[in-house]
């Protein structure tokens, strides 16, 4: 097969070894599951039960607080007694609205939808179950998957993707969901294009993981509905992964500055969402489990899980999930470039959690920042062909302007110029409060001006 890949980018010790070619493994049901309301990037949700109530797994707890498309509901993980609903620290480090669910009785009880034919029903029908089902894009950000599915009038979308490069490293849990579940993968990749009418769609596969192809490509000759599905293997190369690099490597297209995959005619949905769009439909399970890598030097026991939201990993059994707490020094939701170091066990497992790996001191950078050498690796090694330095420099000056001129809102954050920086300067986290600052300008404006009206 040929071998696609991206210009750019940086070639990272993959670290997967300890979790690479194993199974998923169920978590034993805990005892209490700490489930955030907000998962998702839009609109907030609001709670639907209150304290001492008897709930079901599956049934739906929480949802929008105005109707509207930017939103996606929230379901109870286990069967239980709603215990609290009280602000939490979640994985995103910042606090909020948690339901709080103490497990009871049997865990075979569910309330799920009754089963849909995604061939026979309306489009609308088929966009309303993947909403009430929770599902979101499973990669990291979130995104609503019912609305990444509905493009606007004017978008001509000819391309399905189905991301499982995962460049991150450490993260197995893609290709083990791939091992484990290729039929639901082909199932759910059919039926969103089915949705979107659209013919043709590619599975992008790293490098590293092309002993899985044959195991894909037979299950695209006996699926039925498979269509025009092909497999696209890319190269290992970080960030092989993001939606604008796996598009370019795959169809040589560039997603414009600003734009969206959608402007380069593709939609791109992580294979752990696909997954969870066909078990929607067939099964007319909601999203209330989620599959993820648990690994890092500190943990004794690496291996592939499947949780149910809301659960922690402290409350795993020692006999399932071992932990070192003497060498462990840091906590990292996702991989580690662009995954998000947490203060305690007690976080929990969201929609979007890909990962979790647990850090000795060996595997972690803590040097203090030097000056600015101008050495323009930085530069060199930008995905998307940015200048690092100069949105570093102009940052630094106040100058929230001249940086997105430079392309601050282009930057995906990957990491790979921090990663690259021989003084060690932190220089996506530098791009983050940049973003934010300019969200709060805009924020601020956009209240001065209804003001004056």
């Amino acid at each position: 097969m040929v071998v696609n890949s991206f210009k750019r980018g940086i070639h990272l010790p993959t670290r997967k070894r300890a979790t690479e070619g194993k199974p998923i493994e169920q978590v034993p049901y805990p005892k209490q599951v700490v489930i955030p309301v907000n998962q998702h990037f839009g609109a907030p949700n609001r709670s639907l039960v209150s304290v001492g109530e008897k709930v079901v797994r599956g049934q739906k707890i929480a949802e929008g607080v105005t109707p509207g498309p930017m939103t996606v509901p929230v379901h109870a993980s286990i069967s239980g007694t709603v215990a609290k609903i009280e602000p939490r620290t979640q994985s995103n480090n910042t606090e909020g609205l948690c339901v709080v669910i103490e497990a009871e009785g049997p865990q075979d009880r569910e309330e799920f939808f009754p089963p849909l034919d995604p061939f026979s029903c309306t489009t609308e029908d088929a966009l309303t179950r993947i909403r009430e089902a929770g599902i979101i894009g499973m990669g990291g950000a979130g995104f609503p998957a019912h609305v990444k599915l509905a493009p606007p009038p004017g978008k001509h979308i000819d391309l399905i993707i189905a991301n499982g490069a995962e460049c991150e490293p450490y993260l197995t849990i893609d290709e083990a969901a791939m091992t484990a579940k290729s039929q639901l993968l082909i199932q759910g990749l059919a039926i969103v294009m089915k949705i979107t009418g659209v013919n043709r769609a590619v599975i992008g596969v790293e490098e590293n993981k092309k002993s899985i192809v044959p195991l894909i490509e037979r299950e695209l000759r006996l699926e039925k509905f498979a269509g025009d599905i092909s497999i696209g293997l890319c190269r290992t190369r970080y960030p092989q992964g993001g939606e604008k690099m796996l598009i370019t490597a795959l169809t040589g297209r560039e997603v414009p500055s600003g734009g969206l995959p959608m402007d380069a005619g593709c939609i791109v949905q992580n294979v752990g969402t696909l997954i969870a769009i066909a078990e929607a439909f067939y099964r007319g399970k909601p999203l209330i489990d989620r599959d993820l890598t648990v690994s890092g030097g500190a943990c004794t026991t690496p291996k592939n899980i499947r949780a149910p939201i809301g659960a922690c990993i402290k409350d795993m059994p020692v006999e399932f999930m071992d932990i070192d707490h003497a060498r462990l020094v840091k906590i990292l939701f996702g991989g580690p470039m662009m995954g998000t170091a947490v203060a305690s066990l007690e976080t929990p497992i969201q929609k979007n959690t890909s990962g979790i790996i647990l850090m000795t001191r060996e595997e972690t950078i803590a040097e203090e920042e030097g000056p600015c050498i101008r050495c323009g690796r930085c530069i060199r090694n930008c995905s998307c062909s940015l200048s690092p330095v100069i949105m570093n420099n102009s940052l630094e000056a106040g100058d929230l302007d001249y940086a997105v001129k430079a392309g601050l809102l282009d930057c995906i954050e990957c990491g790979g110029c921090t990663y690259m920086c021989p003084a060690r300067i932190k220089l996506v986290q530098r791009f983050r409060v940049g973003k934010q600052r300019l969200r709060l300008r805009q924020q601020q404006a956009a209240q001065t001006a209804a003001v004056k009206k």
